[in-house]
């Protein structure tokens, strides 16, 4: 008999996430507490309870002390009341469980929510408490077509339907195929979690092979009770919370050829799941203890290690070549480990990896009795390890840096924590017009937007967001800082009929035509042009509405300033005709400022059409009648001159 355990068991990230927080707080606090049980397994809270994590049921219980939200999550309502009356409140919902949190607290207020699961479950009371519209739980399809049947849901109003993360996968598949025929109105969002999903088929695909299987884990488990139920369709099983649960004679009637599977929920610890091997092993032994099996030699022979495929070991390594690293692992097998299995960086050698000397952690991933050797890889052990702290980096939202190594189709490539990261090339920060090679080997930020462990795990990142949110602190600060009068060296932008926007360093400012010169404008491209460096000034600004009013007016360089000292009223001076409107006509003095003469001021006889009398680019001799210095506007008149000269020629 040879017993296999499925590649995906044991605690899944979020788990490992929550029990380490709450160890990590009971160290910082002395004592936590969580509300109801942090996972579902007796063995893992009777062990915290020993290191000062304590149960409560209420939040109130908790009043005054550091709450710890479990991995199942809870409402909106318990989440703010937690905050307003615990001394801390350390969140460890799992991270899938927040991203349904999300997507129902979004979901409008005339709209409804389905979610998929066991509505007594905690993390389904927890997910209908963040919705902000009627909600419902439904174990299955024949309640969702009662809701539609009884009228508590329409075809006519949007539904948004989630899973509860460990719903069965093959139910959640041929409901979801049934709604699209029959419920258009449902949105269907697929949230049951990568790794219960991946836990699921594994277990499956093990139990179509096995003639008995055990499934390890707490009784109350939500998880670990649908892993049982998918083995029973296929063979004999058998649910164990802990190895002596197990009934003895398990073992009888199989054959001697018969494969024996473990599986085990995402809140079972390593240790139970070895326990479980142990006494699987042992147990075989006894039916098998007069045969000289392999099993038996290793017993026999305790200096040698057994390897076995998903078996994580320390290697030491022994030599090291271009290909490959060989490594001592304490077996009568020689293993070894080629470069793409100890690296995901392509531009990396074997020599820049490892040294003769290094112990490392390492899977097996493939024996050869027939030769003696055992493949490993160091790479996976480091991305299991690796997704889990940038799940944490995700959930953080931090931000972290890496080093460009490959372009590919449709991003880049960035290894961090010897991780490759894709980064689509939308989110990359270059333009379409641009090259994504230009980011080749530079160092970079970015944010982790998603980590999945399908398919041997996959983790995408960001740049523009990174750099999004580098500029929106920048702004914030610019906000803060930013006054009447302050001057900036500015690059033009754009050039609009009305004016330029010009690059002021967080944000663009609106230079508008009459405040680029002195001087009258026709059009803003005849003074600027895109890319030209311009000073400016600020004149108003809108914090709410982000708006900034310039000037590229230098207020010692004002016109005005040196009109007033140089002309007064009663001056006879020579003026240009610039511009023709139908109340008068606009004459330039000197260069900024301009005078009316109003159409009533123009001649001593009536004056109907001025085009007849002046032109633009005329040179017309004038006298001052007014200055208004408030309104910087200054009244010209030819009349005057001509009023003037009359009692002279009468005089004559």
């Amino acid at each position: 008999m040879l017993v296999k355990i499925a590649e995906k068991s044991g605690f899944c990230f979020g788990v490992k996430r929550a029990i380490e927080l709450a160890e990590k707080s009971a160290g910082k606090y002395g004592e936590v507490f969580t509300l109801g049980p942090l996972i579902h397994n007796r063995i893992v809270t009777e062990s915290l309870e020993n290191k000062g994590v304590h149960i409560v049921e209420r939040v109130e219980d908790a009043a005054g002390k550091p709450l710890i939200i479990r991995s199942h999550g809870v409402s909106a309502q318990t989440e703010d009341t937690a905050r307003a009356i615990c001394t801390d409140v350390i969140d460890a919902t799992c991270p899938f469980v927040k991203k349904i949190h999300n997507i129902v607290s979004a979901q409008p207020e005339n709209g409804a929510v389905i979610v998929l699961g066991d509505k007594n479950h905690p993390e389904v009371t927890g997910i209908i408490g963040h919705a902000r519209c009627k909600a419902f739980a439904c174990a299955d399809f024949a309640e969702i077509e009662k809701l539609f049947a009884d009228g508590a849901l329409s075809q006519n109003e949007k539904t948004a339907l989630v899973t509860q993360t460990t719903f069965d996968r093959s139910r959640s598949e041929e409901y979801f195929r049934r709604i699209r025929e029959k419920y258009s109105c449902v949105d269907i969002y697929d949230t049951i979690c990568n790794a219960t999903a991946e836990r699921q088929k594994n277990a499956e695909e093990l139990a179509k092979r096995a003639a008995l299987m055990i499934v390890v884990g707490g009784r109350s488990s939500s998880n670990t009770g649908k892993l049982a139920d998918i083995c029973a369709r296929h063979c004999k099983t058998v649910f164990a919370e802990t190895a002596g649960d197990i009934p003895p004679q398990t073992l009888r009637g199989l054959h001697s050829d018969s494969i024996i599977g473990i599986t085990a929920g995402a809140s079972t610890p390593a240790y139970t799941i070895k326990e479980v091997h142990e006494r699987m092993n042992e147990e075989i032994t006894k039916v098998n203890e007069n045969e000289e099996d392999f099993a038996s030699l290793l017993e026999q022979d305790q200096s040698f290690t057994r390897l076995y495929t998903g078996k994580r070991v320390k290697a030491t390594v022994v030599s090291v070549t271009k290909k490959e690293a060989v490594v001592e692992v304490g077996a009568k097998q020689t293993g070894y480990i080629v470069r793409d299995e100890l690296t995901n960086d392509p531009n990396a050698e074997v020599s820049d990896v490892v040294k003769v000397g290094d112990v490392i952690d390492a899977i097996v991933i493939k024996v050869d009795d027939s030769v003696g050797t055992a493949a490993l890889s160091k790479k996976r052990v480091d991305a299991a390890l690796g997704l889990e702290k940038l799940a944490a980096v995700k959930d953080a939202n931090e931000t972290v840096e890496g080093v460009v190594s490959q372009v590919v189709k449709g991003g880049v490539i960035i290894i961090y924590n010897n991780i490759r990261v894709f980064i689509p090339a939308s989110q990359t920060g270059v333009p379409r017009s641009g090259k994504l090679e230009d980011l080749l080997k530079k160092t970079v930020k970015f944010k982790i937007i998603e980590v999945s462990e399908q398919r041997g795990g996959r983790v995408v990142g960001s740049i523009r967001q990174a750099n999004k949110e580098v500029r929106d602190a920048e702004k914030a600060k610019f906000w803060e800082s930013i006054e009447v009068g302050q001057k900036f060296e500015g690059e033009v932008r754009s050039i609009e009929d009305y004016g330029v926007f010009v690059d002021i360093g967080p944000v663009d400012g609106l230079v508008r035509t009459a405040e680029l010169t002195w001087n009258r404008v026709g059009h803003p491209k005849d003074i600027v042009k895109v890319g030209d460096k311009i000073n400016v000034i600020v004149k108003s600004y809108d914090p709410e509405k982000k708006r900034v009013s310039l000037s590229a007016k230098d207020p010692d360089e004002n016109p005005w300033t040196k009109f007033v000292a140089e002309y007064q009223i009663g001056d006879v001076i020579k003026a240009t005709i610039v511009s023709i409107t139908e109340f008068g006509a606009f004459a330039q003095i000197i260069p900024g400022v301009d005078g009316l003469i109003h159409i009533s001021q123009i001649s001593t006889e009536r004056v109907t059409n001025i085009a007849t009398v002046l032109s633009v680019g005329q040179e017309v001799d004038v006298k001052i009648i007014d200055i208004d210095t408030e309104k910087n506007r200054v009244s010209l008149s030819i009349k005057a001159l001509m009023e003037d000269a009359a009692p002279a020629e009468e005089e004559e």
